[in-house]
């Protein structure tokens, strides 16, 4: 297995797929998108363009839909929901569709759609991406973060070196052997110093800072919580992630 860290979609090569995709968006989109397939959701749909998601997610019944659209951080004007992970519990999600458009998480699952495999992974789900790549070992492998508007989001290659820290361990090899680039030395090095401290790293984090403006105080918290849901986010049609099985 060759693992490569990408910090936004902008930073991948527009020449090739890998064999499995993970997008990285911790704060917040493929945290919400896990937390909402846990919950029950029957899938999450993403969009780049809101405007096409409320196309689509019009042919759906108001039973069976929700909208959830996020902008800067804030929640988008005629959507049921913004972007927070908090907001989907199983009375909320369970049995329904999420359509969902986010500043960066969107975009970034959207640059790796293509790929024959396709997963999302954040913190919370660390454990479930891990446990999948070392029972099918993929020959390559891109964690995509998500960036903010084109530039390097700190929580996001944190989290890529969460899962390269953790594969790298049971795995048991050099680095050398499973890095396919220095950015994924890089974000080892990134989860090493931040792995106790999430939360106070997610302060300095910029992207941190304009949530903790909207008071998005819990969701930073449980964003930064580890391996707590038993949950893989995959691909199953372009754009539609279901919990896998």
């Amino acid at each position: 297995m060759k693992l490569f860290i990408y910090h936004t979609p902008e930073l991948t090569p527009t020449n090739s797929l890998p064999d499995c995709a993970i997008a990285v968006d911790v704060l917040r989109a493929t945290t919400t998108i896990a937390t909402a397939l846990h919950a029950g959701a029957e899938a999450v749909q993403v969009f780049s363009d809101l405007d096409k998601l409320m196309q689509v997610s019009g042919e759906w019944l108001p039973s069976k839909r929700l909208r959830a659209g996020e902008r800067g951080g804030a929640k988008v004007s005629g959507c049921d929901l913004g972007n927070s992970p908090l907001d989907c519990t199983p009375e909320v999600v369970k049995g329904r569709r999420l359509f969902i458009s986010t500043t960066n998480g969107t975009r970034a699952l959207q640059r790796v759609e293509l790929a024959p495999t396709v997963l999302a992974g954040a913190f919370i789900n660390r454990a479930s991406v891990v446990q999948y790549l070392l029972a099918n070992l993929p020959e390559t492998v891109w964690i995509v973060g998500s960036g903010w508007e084109g530039s390097f989001s700190l929580e996001d290659t944190t989290c890529a070196g969460a899962i390269a820290h953790t594969l790298l361990t049971k795995l048991n090899c050099p680095l050398a052997e499973l890095a396919g680039n220095d950015e994924v030395a890089g974000a080892i090095a990134l989860y090493q110093q931040w792995q106790d401290k999430l939360v106070e790293m997610f302060h300095h984090a910029s992207h941190g800072q304009r949530l903790l403006r909207l008071n998005a105080h819990e969701d930073l918290k449980y964003c930064a919580e580890t391996d707590i849901l038993d949950v893989l986010p995959i691909q199953k049609e372009l754009g539609v992630l279901v919990k896998k099985d």
